[in-house]
This record gives structure tokens, C-alpha cells and sequence, in this order.
């Protein structure tokens, strides 16, 4: 947030998830990469696409589609994955949002930020810090932290933390080759 004159301005990163507009904290949005093929971990939950070699980290990818209840949507050429650094037990991390599309940064004041609906959107209220209003429409302010503190990204779970290590150490591609057999992929 910026305050500019006494009023404080929050920015969001605007995007389409399950057909509805949501904004992520700009401060939280670190970058956005094109949609790459991912590597799938085995004993992941579903809404965990699977993992990406960023730089040397290994990050896991959630499709927040299906965290929110629905089905996995088809890959288009807008899909792109959203990497947001959130806090961990451990400190900071990175995770990766698969998203439908990116559309712009807003910017909104207090005043057009509504509280949470405890009705009819598919991110529970918790999981949204409130709706910006844009004109006649809205946008749900999601409050990452919450979403994917839930998400067991891989720190609850050991065996899908070292399979996820295992699978980015052995493919040959920096992010993973879905689909081919490991023992074929694996460098020598």
C-alpha cells in the first residue's frame, strides 16, 4: 500500500480464475511466466498441477480453479502462471497460480473496497480480503495467505516434497517434461 495525501491506495494484478476476476496484491505478485509444461508430482492433491524448476527452486503450481471447486480448464494461449511469494511456517515462499489470463493493475482506495460476500462466489469468504469496485462490476480481492496456507504445498506433506525434488532433479528440462518416461528424460 501507498499513502499519497492521507488516502491509501492498494494496487492488484488483476486475472481471470473460473471465469471470474480476481486481484492479487501487487506486492505479492513477483512475476508471470508463460504456461511451460509442469512436472507432475505423484500424492499431490488434484488442485496441485505439478512443479517448475525456477532458477534453481522448486515451486509448486496450483490451479486455483480447482481449489475453489472447479474443473481443471482447458490451456489456452492466455493461460500463464502467476508466481506470488506468500508466508510459510519456514519463512517466505514461492508458489506459482496457474490463471485463465492476466488483464491489468488497478488501483483502489478504501472506499472502493467492499467486505468479503459470504454468498455466491466459488473462493470461500475467508479466502478473499473483499471486492474492489471498478465502475459496475467487482473484482475479488484474494487473500493469498489464506488460500494457500490451506494447501499443503508440499511442506505437509514429506513424501510429495521429496518426490517433487526428485522428479525437477531428474528431468532435463528446467521445467519438467510431462508425459515422457523418466528413465528416458533422466540426465546422464
Amino acid at each position: 500500500m501507498e499513502t499519497t495525501d492521507d488516502v491509501v491506495h492498494s494496487q492488484y494484478l488483476t486475472c481471470r480464475i473460473a471465469d471470474e476476476d480476481y486481484g492479487i496484491g501487487i506486492l505479492e505478485a513477483r512475476e508471470i511466466l508463460e504456461y511451460e509444461t509442469l512436472t507432475k508430482v505423484p500424492n499431490a492433491p488434484r488442485f496441485i498441477r505439478g512443479v517448475i524448476n525456477l532458477r534453481g527452486s522448486v515451486v509448486p503450481v496450483v490451479d486455483l480453479a480447482v481449489k475453489f471447486g472447479q474443473e481443471a480448464r482447458p490451456l489456452t494461449k492466455r493461460t500463464c502462471i502467476v508466481i506470488v511469494e506468500t508466508s510459510a511456517e519456514d519463512g517466505r515462499g514461492l508458489v506459482g497460480l496457474v490463471v485463465e489470463g492476466v488483464s491489468q493493475v488497478i488501483e483502489l482506495t478504501p472506499d472502493q473496497i467492499e467486505p468479503p460476500p459470504s454468498f455466491g462466489t466459488r473462493a470461500r469468504g475467508r479466502h478473499l480480503r473483499g471486492l474492489g469496485r471498478l465502475g459496475n462490476r467487482f473484482v475479488l480481492l484474494l487473500a493469498l495467505d489464506r488460500v494457500l496456507q490451506e494447501t499443503e504445498l508440499m511442506a505437509g506433506n514429506e513424501d510429495a516434497a521429496d518426490d517433487a525434488e526428485a522428479a525437477v532433479e531428474t528431468k532435463g528440462s528446467p521445467h519438467g517434461t510431462e508425459g515422457t518416461d523418466p528413465v528416458t528424460s533422466a540426465r546422464v
